[in-house]
Order: C-alpha cells, then sequence, then structure tokens
C-alpha cells in the first residue's frame, strides 16, 4: 500500500529544526520538491495559481479538512500518515462521482514549535498517496496556528462520462460495494484502547490500526462503476448506514441490505477478534464505523457489477412502513443503534 511502514508516532521529541527556526520561503524549500506535478498539470507550484488541462470542459472538485486532534492526533500519527489519509479521503471523493482525480491543493496551518520533519513526512504522505493515480499537487497555502489542519481541494476529470449522483437509485437497482468496512473504526478504537502498539512495534491488530492511519479506498472503482452504468454512488466516509441512507434520501428510495453475515462476512470476521479484544460490536463497526472510504453504488439489475464491486443488497419503492431514505436489513431495522459519525454530535 505504501513504501513507508505504518507506525504509531512515539511520545516524546524526535529533535531537529522547528517551524519556526525557518523562513517561510525555506521552509517551503523543505517539502515541495516532495510533491508531484501530475499529468494534467500545465502550470505548478511557483505562480500565484496553477494552471490544470481539463479536456472534458468540466471538473469535479471536493475538499475535505483534517484538524489536529479531532480528526487525528499527533501521539498516534505520523505526518506521513496524516498526509497518505488527507489525500486518499479527497480522491475518494472524486471516485464516488465517477471521475479520475487529477490534482490537489493543499492549505496547512502548523504551530511554529512543529518538527519541520513531521512536515516533511506530511509531503511524502501526499506525494505516495496520488503518485500511482498520476495526481499532482500544484499549490495551496501555508499559514502559522494553535493545531495543525490540513485542508485539501481535489479536482477531477470525468473523461466525457455522465457524473455519478447520489439521486439516481431506482427500485429494483442493486447496491453493491467496493472496498472495505469497518476496518477503521476497529483500528481507532483499538489505539484509543491502547492495543495500537507504540514506535512502529508489530502487533496482532496492525492491520486494523493502519486501516486507521492510512484508509486504501478503491479509487479507481469509482470511474469503473461510471463507466459499467451505475445509477448512484457515495463515498462511505460516514458509515454504511448513514451514508446508504443520504443515497436513499436523495433517490427517494429505500436501500435494503441482505443477510449481513453473508454479503459482509469477510468484514466482520476481520474485526472479530479486535472487537472481542476492546469488548465492541463488530456489526456496529461494520454499519456504522466511518473513514474506510469505500465506495456504495447502485446498479440495474441486468448490468454486470464491474470487479472490485460484490452485492450487499437492493434498491425498494417507499412504503408505509418503510419511508425514503430508510435503510433496512433483510427488510426490518438493523440490528445496532445509531447510524454512524456525526461531525458535531460526534458519534
Amino acid at each position: 500500500m505504501t513504501t513507508h511502514p505504518v507506525a504509531v508516532a512515539a511520545d516524546g521529541e524526535p529533535g531537529g529544526p522547528r517551524v519556526r527556526e525557518l523562513g517561510e520561503e525555506a521552509l517551503l524549500a523543505a517539502f515541495v520538491p516532495l510533491l508531484p506535478t501530475g499529468r494534467r498539470t500545465l502550470v505548478g507550484v511557483g505562480d500565484d495559481a496553477a494552471v490544470v488541462a481539463a479536456p472534458d470542459g468540466r471538473f469535479v472538485v471536493s475538499t475535505d479538512v483534517l484538524v489536529e486532534d479531532h480528526h487525528f492526533r499527533r501521539t498516534w500519527s505520523t505526518g506521513y500518515d496524516v498526509g497518505w489519509r488527507a489525500a486518499n479521503q479527497n480522491l475518494a471523493d472524486v471516485a464516488a462521482m465517477g471521475a479520475e482525480p487529477t490534482v490537489l491543493v493543499v492549505a496547512l496551518v502548523v504551530p511554529p514549535d512543529l518538527e519541520v520533519s513531521w512536515l516533511v513526512d506530511l509531503a511524502r504522505g501526499l506525494a505516495d498517496a496520488v503518485g500511482p493515480h498520476g495526481v499532482g499537487v500544484v499549490g495551496g497555502d501555508l499559514s502559522a496556528g494553535e493545531k495543525v489542519v490540513v485542508a485539501v481541494t481535489v479536482h477531477g476529470d470525468l473523461a466525457g462520462r455522465r457524473p455519478v449522483l447520489r439521486n439516481g437509485a431506482r427500485p429494483g437497482d442493486v447496491v453493491a460495494l467496493a472496498g472495505v468496512v469497518g476496518r477503521s473504526a476497529a483500528g481507532l478504537a483499538l489505539l484509543e484502547a491502547g492495543l495500537g502498539g507504540v514506535g512502529g512495534d508489530a502487533t496482532e491488530y496492525l492491520e486494523l490500526v493502519a486501516a486507521y492511519l492510512r484508509p486504501d479506498p478503491p479509487i479507481t472503482a469509482g470511474p469503473e462503476a461510471a463507466g459499467a452504468g451505475a445509477t448512484a454512488m457515495i463515498d462511505l466516509s460516514d458509515g454504511l448506514l448513514r451514508d446508504a441512507g443520504r443515497v436513499a434520501g436523495s433517490s427517494g428510495v429505500v436501500v435494503d441490505l441482505d443477510a449481513l453475515d453473508r454479503v459482509l462476512e469477510s468484514d466482520l470476521l476481520a474485526v472479530a477478534e479486535a472487537a472481542e479484544a476492546v469488548g465492541a460490536d463488530p456489526l456496529r463497526w461494520v454499519l456504522t464505523g466511518g473513514e474506510d472510504h469505500a465506495l456504495v453504488a447502485t446498479f440495474p439489475a441486468e448490468t454486470p457489477l464491474p470487479a472490485d464491486f460484490r452485492p450487499i443488497g437492493h434498491v425498494h419503492a417507499p412504503s408505509q412502513g418503510a419511508p425514503a431514505g430508510s435503510v433496512l436489513v433483510q427488510g426490518g431495522r438493523p440490528p445496532v443503534t445509531g447510524l454512524g459519525w456525526d461531525h458535531f454530535a460526534g458519534a
């Protein structure tokens, strides 16, 4: 997945120069050369703005922000982890529209006492995440603040395809999943329980911790779904139930998941041992845990699913007992409470 080993950041001061000891120009010179230009960039870093080719005549744009101690902790996450995660959560948004990501613009807020090496590591994480997709990092902004904030804006190219929106699901469609669910939530729970390992020591839960620190979304599956005729699609950033409900609500339909122990068997098995270790319900992680950045799409019943997708349910018309926007499991209520992550409610 990456050239850097996954490790939970260790406590203590790693040393090296701090941001405050370098001027802005020297600080930029320390990490900007690490960032890739990308295949669509005509004018990159160095001017007041970048110029990017948009041969389709349209471009897809989205933005996300990571705030220290809200979305990540530096005691857990290396700079590389944060860079990787910031890039991939944005790439997944573009993929969910059926587009191919082209460039990122990154705005950073950093405390003056932050180690320059942490910031350089963040640039390496960004570069390694976007490099395989031919995506460039073409500019942004740099400012001082009390905590690290990483704001990323991503652009994408539809390559002549129609964008796949949330409002296109129709009764009779198949609901399909690309990627995994529950692993990121498991990794976060393990870190909170002190079972994630420190300083890069291998643990039996390392793969789950990695899923939280460095999600690996199925980026290429988005354009493939669009090409195959997907009627609706969404990035699972806030949990399967919540995000599938957003598709159902936008489309005026009901999403009905099939037997969970069959369609989500591999996801449940992957987190079962960790759930037992921390006294959690693995089904809750799989249904409501966010930040795996899998893709859920709906397809007409007669459409062959792209290779990265597996069927997990069906779309129904709303009824008196299941209004538009409902997410059911085999026709009934989901077997867990809550829907998933809410940025302001905190759950």
